[in-house]
């Protein structure tokens, strides 16, 4: 029995020796404490903490094609068990120059955390790490553009097969001017279960946004300062045979940032939204948002934040929230290079 156990690892490590070139490995540490006081929707108003650990192995066959596999965990504060729930990691990468290609359980950290919260909102951080389908990237001096598919839900007999469609990207005419097109959008298509239910029909949900930037860093005595400002509709459809419901708006946005200090504000003016994956706040009809955000830890590896926003709707002015997040991140470290 131990003689063959033996082999096997021999025959193991002399394939993975012959087809990469290296392993590596990723630790990530992520914690949050986020205490939100929201009169408009009281169901939100509760306070969301924990701490993420994140641990994956690199299998680097050539300088762009790797494999990863790992898990991400979840522990929230003064909850049992433990560990509220793992996700494993397991993904196929291609990086190039211009291109990345990613297929599997992979981290969204980094990839699609630049939406704006009315189509993807910040939760999906702390409880939805991972993406589980496929993404691409195309990247350039004037244009980048992401196409994804999450796939949330595979059908059976009670569970809705469900799943996220979307792309984002940024335009600048220019290689250093300061104006720039940016353009957002995710549809999550609801193909329902194997037994259908009359009571939840299928359906369609989703939102787009494009803005014209300009990123005045550089020009002023800031280290960054950006406004931006367009337009968003969103799609809705609960059956069929019904056309898509499309109410549209107003969006602005300003962000600068000042040594340690951090400002960036949100409005928005227009039609009401229903986007499933979006912050709640614009179903209103007028919504701002004030983010004053100040980090006191920034080391090579490791980020602390403070951030303390205000939202302010019809009838809700005070709405307000609290929190501090810190990040862990110390890299892909080479744990074996091997020689071919």
């Amino acid at each position: 029995m131990f003689k063959k156990l033996y082999l096997l690892l021999i025959l193991s490590t002399t394939a993975v020796s012959a087809l990469a070139q290296s392993l590596d490995v990723n630790f990530n540490g992520f914690g949050f404490l986020d205490n939100r006081e929201y009169k408009a929707f009281i169901p939100r108003s509760r306070t969301y903490s924990g701490t993420r650990l994140a641990l994956d192995i690199g299998l680097n066959l050539d300088s762009v094609n790797r494999f990863v596999v790992g898990a991400n965990g979840i522990h929230e504060f003064g909850g049992k068990p433990y560990f509220l729930k793992v996700d494993p990691v397991a993904y196929y990468n291609y990086h190039a120059k211009q291109w990345q290609f990613y297929a599997g359980m992979f981290p969204r950290e980094g990839l699609l955390t630049d939406y704006p919260r009315s189509l993807l909102n910040d939760t999906l951080r702390y409880y939805r790490p991972n993406v589980e389908g496929l993404l691409t990237r195309f990247t350039n001096e004037h244009f980048t553009e992401t196409v994804w598919l999450d796939w949330v839900s595979r059908q059976t007999a009670s569970d809705r097969e469900q799943f996220i469609f979307g792309f984002s990207g940024k335009y600048k005419p220019a290689v250093n001017g300061i104006f720039y097109v940016s353009h957002y959008f995710m549809l999550l298509h609801d193909a329902g279960a194997e037994i259908p239910d009359p009571n939840y029909p299928l359906g369609d949900n989703g939102a787009g946004q494009i803005r014209l930037g300009l990123n005045l860093t550089g020009k002023t005595s800031l280290d960054s300062l950006s406004i931006e400002a367009g337009g968003m509709m969103s799609f809705e459809r609960r059956q069929r045979i019904s056309g898509f419901k499309t109410p549209a708006g107003f969006v602005a946005a300003a962000h600068l940032k000042y040594k340690r200090f951090e400002l960036h504000d949100e409005f928005y003016a227009g039609q009401g939204h229903h986007v499933i994956y979006g912050d709640s706040y614009y179903l209103k009809k007028i919504y701002n948002r004030l983010d004053i955000i100040y980090t006191p830890f920034l080391f090579k590896n490791i980020k602390g934040q403070f951030i303390f926003s205000f939202h302010q709707s019809p009838a809700h002015l005070n709405d307000n929230q609290q929190a501090f997040r810190i990040v862990a991140d110390l890299g892909r470290k080479t744990l074996v290079k091997f020689k071919n």
